[in-house]
């Protein structure tokens, strides 16, 4: 070896092979040597959390359909909205006290004891379907939001591009596993049933993101010192609008969100409609009908998870790298656009149904993962905060300013067709939207200006160099870890 090749190797030390796990990951997303244990571990964190979650989305249903109909569950996302305003708050300010660990596994064990309250008050008798579906509403936005703010935390820019897809097909597989259960067991089990089965798998979720924290963090570190501080006094409505990007994003959740909750009205008219006529007598047969909703649901939750794990799997990294997350924003609107122009024309149970899927599959991989994307060139703050108030607040005024659309539409007696011509019109918007933050998001990955104080793309250091103090120009060593893997 001559000198010229022993300076290369000691400047530039062979990179570690993929393990088998790795080069089988590979097929599904850009894996890399070290990273294998650690993504797999965040989607399975995610499968637990998004299974829990259907459960307690089918019991949402048969409860709120069954009690008060299509047009109370409309209206209850106002009462979302007014509670989100002292949550989200709150949660800025729990936030603001303890590390990362504390806050994420703080907030969902909350929750799981919630549902212990749920249970009992059910089984007193007690009418709980507004309470149940405005609770549901908030666990929704608010622990799926901060486990994405997690993973947001643990890696780079350019990881998460390459590992965000791979970390959905986690949270598309619980999903659908989540509703098929759900479908199953809510005839033997009941709705409270399925509320136990779902407390004990959040317990399970804190407990992995414990496991998942230890197996990144390294404390003689900067990120180890990093993540063991609590984050700053700023709230999350004050960082998205001094920020025209967190800004754009929030105005896109509230379009999406629109969008979404005017299909969702459309299918619930026509559920709820369809089990009238089987069962016409409301007080001899309302266990009926709630079977009936219950099992229409949990049928279609299933097809919907099902279709958005395939595209979650095969399509969304192939999207990314050849798109990346900005030009993935297109994909929803698009797929809208053409299923409302249909339902416009022929407003039918079964069609609404197939479109319906369709829609939701793409928002839940594609769009989903696109959008927790948008936050990898932020600070950790808005990370948490902001994306806290975003997928919280923000979602859930999409959901307001549906129930006014919904509230005026039935005083004036707005067939179905009249919806959807509505929705096309909040899809132009979307659309408007999209342009400008996949714009903004282009800037600034390639900026080399921190975006509140968040390091962008050309200045973030390589994956194997974050979570060590040893970063030195001569390159890495063979021993260090990768960001966001275990040692």
């Amino acid at each position: 070896m001559n000198a010229l090749q022993t300076m290369t190797t000691l400047r530039f030390p062979a990179v570690a092979p993929r393990s088998r796990l790795e080069t089988f990951l590979a097929h599904f997303a850009d894996v890399r040597a070290g990273e294998g244990a650690g993504v797999l571990l965040m989607a399975l964190n995610l499968f637990v959390l998004l299974g829990a979650y259907y459960m307690l989305k089918t019991v949402r249903e048969v409860l709120i359909l069954s009690q008060g109909g299509a047009e109370v569950k409309s209206y209850s996302a106002a009462g979302q909205a007014a509670l989100l305003l002292v949550v989200v708050p709150l949660f800025g300010a729990i936030a603001s006290r303890v590390d990362r660990v504390r806050l994420v596994t703080g907030v969902t064990l909350f929750f799981a004891s919630n549902l212990a309250i749920f249970v009992a008050l059910g089984k007193m008798g007690l009418r709980e379907g507004v309470a149940f579906f405005l609770w549901v509403g908030i666990f929704n936005v608010l622990v799926i939001a901060q486990l994405w703010s997690f993973a947001n935390d643990l890696y780079t820019q350019k990881q998460g591009e390459r590992l965000f897809p791979l970390v959905g097909v986690g949270s598309s597989l619980g999903a659908w596993l989540g509703a098929v259960a759900a479908a199953r067991a809510i005839r033997p089990a009941g709705p409270y049933g399925l509320m136990t089965a779902a407390a004990l798998l959040l317990v399970f979720s804190a407990a992995l993101t414990v496991w998942i924290d230890r197996r990144h963090r390294r404390p003689d570190t900067h990120a180890g010192k990093e993540a063991e501080k609590p984050l700053s006094k700023e709230g999350g409505f004050q960082l998205i609008f001094r920020d025209r990007y967190l800004l754009l994003i929030a105005c896109l959740i509230v379009l999406l969100n629109i969008v979404n909750t005017s299909g969702e009205f459309m299918l619930s008219k026509l559920v709820v409609g369809e089990a009238a006529r089987a069962f016409p007598n409301a007080v001899t047969m309302a266990a009926e009908r709630q079977r009936f909703i219950g099992e229409f649901y949990g049928s279609f939750f299933g097809w919907v998870n099902i279709t958005g794990l395939v595209l979650q799997t095969f399509l969304v990294s192939r999207i990314f790298k050849a798109i990346g997350p900005g030009g993935a924003l297109f994909v929803g609107p698009s797929i809208a656009l053409v299923g409302y122009s249909v339902i416009l024309v022929a407003p039918l149970l079964p069609l609404v149904r197939v479109l319906k899927i369709l829609d939701n599959s793409s928002d839940y991989s594609i769009q989903s993962t696109a959008g927790q994307a948008l936050f990898l060139p932020t600070s950790r703050e808005a990370k948490y905060k902001a994306k806290a108030a975003i997928d919280a607040f923000f979602k859930r005024f999409g959901d307001v300013l549906y129930a006014g659309v919904v509230y005026l539409g039935t005083a004036m007696g707005f067939a179905l067709s009249a919806f959807a011509a509505l929705n096309l019109a909040f899809t132009g918007i979307w659309i408007l939207i999209a342009v400008a933050l996949a714009r903004e998001y282009k800037r600034r990955s390639n900026s080399k200006v921190p975006q509140n104080g968040a390091a962008t793309a050309s200045q973030e250091s390589p994956a194997w160099q974050v979570g060590t103090d040893r970063r030195t120009r001569s390159g890495p060593s063979a021993e260090e870890p990768l960001a966001g893997t275990t040692r």
